[in-house]
């Protein structure tokens, strides 16, 4: 609802209202477009891409209600045309890789660096093993401040009375299985 909120004030002729909605909805569509495989700044540009099309577009959107979902499926449609592409310059960036040198980043100590990775990675390699809905429903209200239960409801093709107790479910398998994993509970 507050996106669509957002949206209409923004057609009303209030720009501000169009920052309301950008500062909603990009954490969402920022991992949408990381969930189709997109490095970092690959998906900022789809994103990106998302914002201006809708600004372009923003006549096709009729009814308000229907922006999140625009938006979502705008952000999929791009990051599959950067996907497809980046796919065929892959080959020729894997050999620039090969001949650079290393990169380092001073801030944490390696050791820092390498627990941090690990747990992550932990994190990441039981998520990506929990259901599809699990880890789209996750994705949908983990990374934004204060999820808009209907947006998402809508967005999702889901009841907005189980948003709650299937999101409790998912986190409560990804919790079965970190807890089942001995490199996490060394981490813990």
């Amino acid at each position: 609802m507050r996106a669509a909120e957002a949206f209409a004030g923004y057609r009303a002729g209030d720009p501000a209202r169009m920052s309301d909605l950008v500062d909603e909805v990009t954490p969402l569509l920022w991992h949408i477009a990381r969930q189709q495989g997109l490095s970092q700044p690959a998906a900022e540009d789809v994103v990106q891409t998302a914002w201006m099309r809708l600004v372009e577009h923003q006549a096709r959107v009729i009814d308000e209600l229907g922006v999140l979902k625009w938006l979502i499926t705008t952000t999929k449609r791009e990051a599959w045309r950067v996907a497809r592409t980046s796919r065929r310059e892959d080959v020729v960036d894997e050999v620039d890789r090969v001949t650079e040198a290393p990169r380092t980043d001073p801030t944490p100590s390696p050791e820092q660096a390498l627990l941090a990775d690990e747990e992550r990675g932990l994190v990441w390699r039981h998520f990506e093993a929990l259901p599809e809905r699990c880890r789209t429903l996750l994705r949908a209200i983990a990374f934004t401040d204060k999820p808009d239960y209907a947006s998402v409801a809508e967005a999702l093709g889901m009841p907005i009375g189980s948003i709650g107790p299937t999101r409790g479910r998912c986190l409560a398998k990804l919790r079965v299985l970190l807890d089942s994993d001995p490199a996490w509970r060394g981490t813990a």
